[in-house]
């Protein structure tokens, strides 16, 4: 690696992925390749169907490509085992869902502690309470997921999200299930608590307002990259 480079925190080469329906072969991502600098913020975007959500999954170590190479912080992923790649997600990687995900039993301070309590974090509800100030929700500590509008259970959702302090944050259509107002509020405290926390981010997303925010995009159609400049999808 050439002097004065910035570390890339995530390598992806020819990237592909095919399943199996049947006795029909569906390719889904076909020889995608791009690398991402630690710190950087990265959107894939492409109309629903492109093979966006897969190439997530796959460069977060959830599933495994069937050719190519990814290399997430500083880890081969196809050469881990399961465990291996669940470990690995812990510790460096935090996710943000279109649906929120989080778990309906436990309190708001209760998800974003989660993850820091299955790492053995000391101060865990300390940590919890600062990162829920953070995102505006200092007063919600006790509410329920179902007590909380769609808006503050995603900014639930991004307190838990950096609460392991994560290299690289993964968010999938994150205002997918918001308002434009909610969204845009959302949006903006993901960017901020991402700079604030030198955090790379890495957006999927069909919102092209969204994806032109971030320093580079990728442009996904039918499983391929495409070049060019972003143009609304017709």
């Amino acid at each position: 690696m050439a002097h004065g480079m910035a570390a890339k925190i995530l390598n992806v080469h020819k990237l592909g992925k095919t399943y199996s329906s049947g006795t029909k072969e569906l390719t889904v991502l076909e020889d995608v390749s791009f690398s991402i600098e630690q710190g950087a913020t990265f959107s894939i975007v492409g109309p629903s169907g492109s093979g966006k959500t897969t190439l997530l999954g796959l460069c977060a170590g959830l599933d495994r490509p069937d050719m190519g190479t990814i290399t997430l912080c500083g880890s081969e992923i196809q050469s881990l085992t399961e465990d291996e790649r669940a470990v690995l997600r812990n510790k460096k990687v935090g996710f943000i869902f279109q649906n929120f995900q989080l778990l309906p039993t436990l309190t708001a301070l209760e998800n974003v502690v989660v993850p820091l309590e299955l790492q053995g974090v000391a101060n865990p509800m300390k940590i919890g309470k600062t990162l829920l100030g953070k995102v505006g929700l200092e007063d919600r500590h006790d509410h329920y997921p179902s007590q909380l509008s769609g808006g503050e259970q995603q900014r639930v959702a991004l307190a838990r999200a950096f609460s392991n302090r994560p290299q690289i944050l993964f968010a999938d259509e994150p205002t997918g299930n918001l308002d434009e107002e909610t969204g845009e509020k959302v949006i903006r405290l993901l960017f901020d608590l991402n700079k604030e926390a030198g955090t790379t981010l890495v957006i999927v997303t069909h919102d092209l307002e969204l994806a032109q925010r971030t320093q580079h995009v990728l442009r996904l159609k039918g499983g391929k990259m495409v070049e060019g400049h972003l143009t609304p999808e017709v």
